[in-house]
């Protein structure tokens, strides 16, 4: 049987999985890290590439590769195909107020909804690029390429500068709902319009390795989960990586003026409506080290703590927020007592607070004609116990685990073994063993987390 192998390029790490291009079982893997920061030289991404490549085998006997990776971003390349900066990370908020000034200019937010089915913030390559051509003029005059980490890998690996759907949709000047690039958004952000990748069909190859390998389109990481989950439309996943998301498969576009619902594209040729928090798994990292516990024992502490903390809110905003729109906004606790103030009272507060953030955002989805039949709790934070436990009370519905996995990598994959064989539709894949949670609804813990949530957006 063929083999193929899927990239996750993400904040941290680069992980490749190397797996059957029929069953889509893993047969091989490896990792390396990503320096730490919010930029960084996209030629670290192509180092830690290299060496997670080695450590899972190496391509010899791989017939198609497929990259994910952090979605937004923004990296520049020059005449030469040099880059003239350091990539500035989705995760980087100095651009929070090009965003505003955008969105201003356009006409308010509903123009921005309708024009790419999101309203930019700080994370979007639209708004990174009036930062560097305000405060980095002659960065900004150099830049002839702009493009993404995803696309910026798939370079590397086959000269070919192209993209998809899905990573296009995120750059807030490509239109999910038209098809094609907003170059007049692309001028008022940058003064000009430079080279952009050709936005590929989902199952077209973006060309092959110098060892003739197929690589595919590529994609951003959340689409690479659903393709990897089998989403389907009724689904919502929500996944806690170093973000939070919350994302559906649709059939058609979403334009949310209210900036909550990000209106993307997927994978697979539909639409992937999304709400999206900066702080999701890290609550758990900041709250393990805040007790000098490690995860295990964090979330046996948050499962010995009451439903409710007895009204201690942990407001998650670790790294400013996306969703709600706070780029500057802090963590915050509220209700802290004599009798609050213990190790298990502020892990349930931390699994809790990082959760309703994740209601919130179904509650967003719900708002714009979602339909919500199932949910699925994916990403590293969902390996937690008290999460799995915890979040159907305070998400109000039972959720479904899957098997523990790499998603964004098998969705990788799982592109690259369709641009191997062509077609209409990705291969099939069954998922199997899916853990179901149940609880009561815990209403009383999301109205207290609203109280802390709106103290904490009505600061000025």
């Amino acid at each position: 049987m063929p083999l193929v192998a899927g990239v996750d390029s993400s904040t941290q790490s680069c992980k490749v999985v190397v797996c059957d291009a029929e069953t889509g079982v893993v047969i091989r893997r490896g990792q390396a890290p990503h320096p730490d920061g919010t930029e960084a030289d996209p030629a670290a991404w192509w180092q830690a590439l290299t060496e997670a490549l080695a450590a899972a085998g190496g391509l010899d006997d791989v017939a198609a590769v497929g990259v994910a990776g952090q979605q937004h971003g923004m990296v520049c390349l020059d005449e030469d195909g040099e880059v003239v900066r350091p990539a500035l990370l989705w995760n980087d908020t100095r651009s929070a107020g090009a965003a505003d000034d955008l969105i201003a200019e356009l006409g308010g937010p509903s123009a921005w909804a309708e024009a790419v089915g999101s309203v930019p913030v700080a994370a979007f390559t639209v708004t990174k690029l009036r930062w560097l051509a305000e405060h980095e003029p002659e960065a900004a005059a150099r830049t002839a390429r702009v493009c993404l980490p995803h696309d910026y890998l798939t370079w590397r690996l086959t000269g070919n500068l192209v993209t998809d759907r899905g990573d296009a949709s995120g750059t807030g000047y490509w239109s999910p709902a038209q098809g094609v690039y907003r170059t007049d958004l692309l001028q008022r952000a940058l003064g000009r319009t430079p080279d952009l990748p050709e936005v590929l069909d989902p199952s077209i190859p973006a060309g092959r390795t110098d060892g003739g390998a197929v690589v595919s389109a590529g994609t951003g990481d959340n689409m690479a989960a659903a393709l990897a989950v089998g989403t389907r439309p009724g689904d919502v996943v929500v996944s806690l990586g170093t973000s939070g998301t919350v994302f559906a498969v649709s059939d058609l576009p979403s334009a949310d003026p209210s900036g909550a619902v990000a209106g993307f594209a997927d994978a697979t040729g539909r639409f992937l409506p999304l709400v999206c928090t900066l702080n999701a798994a890290r609550v758990l990292d900041a709250a393990a080290r805040m007790l000098g516990v490690d995860h295990g024992r964090l979330s046996e502490l948050a499962l010995a703590g009451p439903p409710g903390a007895d009204g201690l809110v942990l407001v998650p905003y670790l790294e400013g927020e996306r969703t709600p729109n706070r780029p500057e906004a802090t963590g915050a606790v509220h209700g802290l007592r004599l009798s609050t103030a213990t190790p298990e009272h502020l892990a349930r507060a931390a699994v809790e607070g990082m959760l309703c953030g994740l209601a919130d955002g179904l509650d967003a989805l719900a708002g714009v004609g979602v339909n919500i039949e199932r949910v699925l709790l994916v990403g590293g934070g969902a390996r937690s116990v008290a999460v799995r436990r915890i979040a159907p009370s305070v998400l109000g519905r039972p959720v479904l685990v899957p098997p523990a996995g790499e998603y964004v990598a098998e969705g990788a994959a799982r592109q690259a073994a369709w641009a191997l064989v062509g077609g209409d539709e990705p291969p099939h894949r069954t998922r199997a063993g899916f853990a179901r949670h149940e609880a009561d609804p815990a209403p009383a813990v999301r109205e207290r987390y609203a109280q802390a949530r709106d103290s904490v957006l009505t600061r000025p």
